[in-house]
């Protein structure tokens, strides 16, 4: 169980390091967390009740003592303002947090095995982090799992989840594996879903729906145009052919005298 000592007895998150300063040896670590970041931001725009954290130092105490820093590949804190200040957080320290852990913590295993099976699993259950993922595409065979596992805590021990893709209703999201284009790269990716299992797009896929959308309107307001214009060359040939003049027919169809010469030519 996390413990906590009174603020002026701890440092502040100026005082603290941001990270561990290792550096990752597999580009999927910063890239998976940042494409569910990318999403996550248009899903909850609206909110300012979240944050998403990549590659950076955790802050805790366990049993009265501070911890080092744990520094996760991402985690997800729902409670805590979106934005902390105008620079934003260096770290997450818990006691500048409301002492809200992280309800998501994820850890996207590479080519060096860095125990996220046991001794980090260990660490986020100390921490209280109810949801624990573990993403290993290329060496889970090596490892003896599967390539994507999620854990829920329970009574201070994590439980291997069932049912893909996984749904967290503290959450109030799902996350699996999924198929799609992010950095023009082409290959599997982790993925938010609804309760529906239907897998959040793309930030590359919201773009193209948009431009889509802008083409079709364009599409729609030319339609629209050309059928005002017919509208109005129609209307003019019937004036024209009831007798009236140029001027006449130029008031009537809020048209310039010009506008209607070309029409009737």
């Amino acid at each position: 169980m996390v413990q906590f000592e009174p603020l002026s007895r701890l440092p502040t998150s100026q005082e603290l390091p941001c990270s561990d300063d290792t550096p990752v040896d597999n580009e999927l670590q910063n890239l998976v967390p940042n494409l569910l970041l990318s999403i996550l931001a248009f899903i909850w725009q609206e909110r300012q009740d979240w944050f998403l954290g990549v590659d950076m130092g955790i802050y805790y105490l366990y049993e009265n003592k501070r911890q080092p820093a744990l520094v996760p590949d991402g985690f997800l804190s729902i409670g805590v303002p979106r934005r902390s200040n105008e620079s934003g957080r260096l770290s997450y320290v818990l006691w500048e947090e409301n002492n809200i852990p992280p309800i998501l913590a994820m850890e996207i295993v590479s080519k060096k095995y860095n125990k996220e099976y046991d001794e980090k699993k260990e660490k986020y259950a100390q921490l209280g982090v109810l949801y624990y993922l573990i993403y290993n595409p290329s060496h889970w065979q090596r490892d003896g799992h599967q390539p994507l596992e999620l854990y829920r805590l329970d009574q201070g021990e994590y439980i291997l989840q069932t049912g893909k893709p996984y749904w967290m209703p503290e959450v109030g999201l799902g996350i699996g594996r999924g198929i799609g284009t992010y950095v023009a790269w082409t290959r599997e990716w982790l993925f938010w879903y609804d309760e529906q299992e239907n897998a959040y797009p793309l930030p590359e896929e919201l773009i193209e729906q948009e431009r889509q959308r802008a083409e079709q309107e364009r599409q729609r307001a030319a339609r629209a145009e050309r059928a005002l214009q017919q509208q109005q060359q129609q209307t003019v040939i019937r004036l024209f052919s009831l007798g009236l003049s140029l001027e006449q027919i130029a008031t009537a169809c809020n048209l310039s005298v010009e506008e209607v010469s070309v029409i009737l030519e």
